[in-house]
């Protein structure tokens, strides 16, 4: 059993925690701005060499974004004192790194026409995925931009596990979905779609998902909320991620030429 375990060390490098664990332990506590474009453009330029290589990872998210180092410091949070840790503090741990690793490439898979079966999870599924139009890199710039947002308030921002009211969310965020993606859904996602629209909220499941829509701001709203500096940026930079139409999104190249990452306000950590 020693054996196995020396070779394993000697296979696998240790890393730090997950985004995920980190926020989770963290209590949910955005990332500051300038850490958050860090890990973006690491993010993106991984896809970007994944995509160039016809390869799609189907699915990103914080759980498999891991960070390389463990170490942290401690720093005044007071926009978090209502969700302050169990010793009454008015902090939060920030890395010490931004540096990052991409894992699990289990569910990656070469890019091949008519691909229509789910992929993504859930939080961070596009909506072609949902709709059944077929899916492709695009599916992964949407994920990094859900992904974005969520280090940037705590939280992820689709909090949903049924297919109709995540749509809905998506509109309650970022406008109606396009005519033109809705005609096209597979035989079964139409049943989402009525008349030429979502239809939302007469075939809501219940109150609860029609109160858990109506609570999501607006896309802007919700950054100006939680980012101090670089708001304008990132908000033009997560329109051109999480476009409705793929064939309308940033590639990973093109997000990585964003001003959000070119200025030179940059931070190094």
């Amino acid at each position: 059993m020693l054996g196995v375990f020396k070779w394993c060390q000697q296979v696998f490098e240790k890393l730090g925690p997950s985004l995920y664990d980190f926020l989770r332990k963290n209590n949910y506590s955005s990332f500051p701005i300038d850490l958050v474009r860090e890990i973006g453009r690491q993010l993106l330029d991984c896809i970007a060499f994944m995509h160039e290589l016809r390869l799609i990872h189907t699915d990103l998210k914080p759980e498999n974004v891991l960070l390389v180092s463990s170490d942290y410091l401690k720093v005044p949070d007071y926009k978090g004192s209502s969700r302050s840790p169990k010793d009454g503090s008015f902090s939060k741990r920030v890395p010490k790194s931004s540096a990052i690793k991409v894992i699990d490439f289990g569910s990656t898979t070469y890019d091949r026409q008519d691909q229509s079966y789910i992929v993504s999870t859930r939080h961070y599924r596009a909506p072609e995925v949902i709709l059944g139009l077929g899916w492709s890199y695009p599916c992964d710039i949407w994920s990094v931009g859900c992904i974005l947002v969520e280090l940037c308030t705590g939280e992820a921002l689709f909090q949903t596990h049924e297919n109709l009211e995540h749509l809905a969310m998506m509109e309650r965020v970022f406008g109606p979905l396009p005519n033109h993606m809705l005609r096209k859904t597979d035989r079964h996602a139409e049943k989402y779609v009525r008349k030429g629209r979502l239809d939302w909220p007469e075939g809501a499941a219940s109150r609860e998902s029609i109160k858990a829509v109506t609570k999501l701001p607006r896309l802007q709203n919700l950054i100006m909320q939680n980012v101090d500096h670089s708001a304008g940026d990132l908000i033009h930079l997560l329109q051109g991620l999480l476009r409705y139409d793929p064939s309308e999104r940033l590639t990973a190249r093109a997000a990585l030429r964003h001003p959000f990452f070119t200025r030179d306000h940059l931070k190094r950590y």
